[in-house]
């Protein structure tokens, strides 16, 4: 059984030693409240969740499982590549200090996007790499902020990504929150709910950047560069904090050694949304 705490409350870290099972980590899953038929975005943690049979795999199989399989159910993930940018923080990061030459060695060396074989940044972990490389899986067509799909309503998922619209509307994040979509954090902090960016967008974001990433053209490859919203996560642990105060539909408890919560997308993002509207006007 799972037990509710509250937000305040540590949640327990068990010794895990016998891994688990695919079937007994579909059971879990459905203890939890994922049900067939569902369209699930997953965050996950495999290193806090623990050892289980087939490793990686094993987990998106035993996910889909609990969805009914992928003809019923549908499994996305986040499968960004922040590497793919001038501006991201990862990147001004990573190249503080470095000369202009190697700047321009750098932006010269890198491997345009392409959605069938760029792999999901190592920032967004394994998982989301592996769901990105189930067969049958497809993927957004956004250089930066793409999501992978498996199962009944993956290409609706990801049809539409507007190069302008990172993680707003006219995105996949916008096609899940519309589809009713639950989020399953698997020994994922509320700080990595990509659902806030819709939420803050939704109240607004007044600031302007101005993007550029590396794309395929024909044989070879160029620059493409456009102005979107600056999307910073800096707040989103005390965001989730606040969220998980007022939410109603939350599951969460023990998995393996994983504190693992399933959290409506629609309730959050609401909440999310009103939440920051109360912060601005103080």
């Amino acid at each position: 059984m799972f037990t509710d705490l509250s937000p305040c409350t540590a949640a327990p870290t068990p010794s895990v030693t016998a891994p688990l099972g695919r079937a007994e980590l579909a059971t879990r899953l459905a203890e939890l409240g994922v049900r067939p038929g569902q369209v699930l975005l997953v965050h996950a943690s495999l290193r806090a969740l623990g050892p289980v049979d087939g490793r990686g795999t094993g987990v998106v199989e035993a996910l889909l499982d609990a969805l009914g399989g992928p003809e019923h159910g549908t499994l996305a993930a986040f499968t960004a590549s922040p590497e793919n940018s001038t501006t991201s923080r990862l990147i001004t990061t990573m190249t503080a200090g470095w000369s202009e030459d190697r700047v321009r060695a750098w932006r010269e060396a890198m491997p345009p996007f392409d959605p069938l074989t760029t792999p999901a940044s190592p920032t967004m972990g394994t998982l989301s790499e592996l769901v990105r490389r189930h067969p049958g899986a497809v993927r957004s067509s956004h250089p930066q902020t793409s999501f992978a799909a498996v199962g009944a309503r993956a290409v609706e998922i990801t049809a539409v990504h507007d190069l302008e619209c990172h993680l707003g509307e006219r995105s996949p994040l916008g096609a899940l929150y519309r589809l009713g979509a639950q989020v399953l954090t698997i020994g994922a902090p509320m700080g990595t709910f990509t659902g806030f960016h819709l939420a803050d967008l939704r109240v607004g974001i007044e600031e302007v950047r101005h993007y550029g990433c590396k794309v395929k053209d024909g044989d070879g490859s160029r620059w493409c560069y456009f102005d979107g919203p600056l999307l910073d996560d800096v707040l989103f642990e005390e965001l989730g904090t606040e969220v998980l105060a007022r939410a109603t539909g939350v599951t969460e408890g023990l998995i393996g050694g994983a504190w693992t919560r399933l959290v409506p997308m629609r309730e959050a993002v609401d909440l999310a949304a009103e939440v920051l509207r109360e912060w601005r006007a103080r």
